[in-house]
Parts: structure tokens; sequence; C-alpha cells
């Protein structure tokens, strides 16, 4: 996609794995307290849970940004230690996921405890449907109008330009 487009004046692209405003502006925030405080929870224990709808196989992007996030935090955590809720029983019962969001919905939490026990922290973020990212999707639609109605010279931008451009609806 990026050598399609870096090859064609006048084409300009979002490429994210996310086009939830609101989830890319958590990761960043994430991203942001692990360089800024390296290793501020080293010693610290994560449990992270995922369900997504059941034709979801795999651990989601967002997940992985946010766990790499923690590792730069000093939380010693592998993605392959994720539990991934698929089962509809599950998602309704124990996640709390409504049932009209069963085919739709991402709901994470991550919960970190201190050593000796003392301290838990908890991180959760739950999408209902599709709505934001089509809302995403809109933003940087519209983004991308303006910055090929000005002509710039970069044609690949990602969903933290948007966020950064603070043209969001």
């Amino acid at each position: 996609m990026r050598e399609a487009v870096m090859g064609s004046p006048g084409v300009y692209s979002v490429i994210a794995p996310n086009m939830g405003k609101q989830i890319v502006a958590f990761q960043a925030m994430m991203k942001s307290i692990s360089t800024d405080f390296p290793g501020c929870l080293s010693g610290y224990t994560m449990n992270v849970v995922e369900s997504h709808q059941s034709t979801k196989a795999d651990t989601s992007g967002t997940a992985k940004a946010v766990i790499n996030s923690f590792n730069d935090m000093g939380v010693d955590f592998s993605v392959d230690d994720v539990e991934k809720v698929r089962t509809e029983d599950v998602q309704l019962d124990r996640m709390g996921v409504p049932m009209k969001y069963l085919k739709g919905h991402a709901y994470h939490t991550y919960t970190l405890t201190s050593p000796d026990g003392t301290v838990t922290l908890e991180f959760k973020h739950n999408v209902r449907g599709r709505l934001v990212y089509a809302e995403g999707t809109v933003d940087a639609a519209e983004f991308l109008v303006e910055k090929r109605a000005l002509g710039v010279d970069q044609q690949i931008f990602n969903m933290i330009d948007i966020l950064r451009s603070g043209k969001m609806q």
C-alpha cells in the first residue's frame, strides 16, 4: 500500500490498524507514559482480557500496542498470555456485552498488581458497535481532502496525525 501511494502523485492515505480516534488516543497516552516513565511499573504483574466477536481469531492490534507500552513500563507480559474471550455466553455473562453488540464489540481490560499485592491498577476500554470506527474514517477522509487541497508533500498519514490536527467530529 505504501509503495502504491508514494508512487502516485496526488494520492494520499491514512494507514492505521485502528480508526477509532478515542482508542488511538488511549494507545498514544499509554505510549507517552511508557516513554516519559520507563520502568515505572517494574515488578507489577498483569492480566489482560479482551472480548471480540466470535469471528476474530487473533489478539487485537490495540491490545498488542498497549501491552508493548506496559512492557516498556517494566511489566513482564507476553501477548501470548492475553485471555481471548470469543464465546457468546461468556461475553454476555462475564464481560457484560449487550446481546445486540455480540457481532461487533471490543472489550479490553488490563489489570496490574504491585509485587506485594497492595496496589491494583485497571485500565478498561469497551467499544460497542462500529460507529466509533466509522466516525474516525470520516474524519480521516476529511483530513486527506484538506491535505490534498493544500498540496502537502507528505502523502501517508496515521490516526495520530488526525488526532494532532484537531480535525475530529
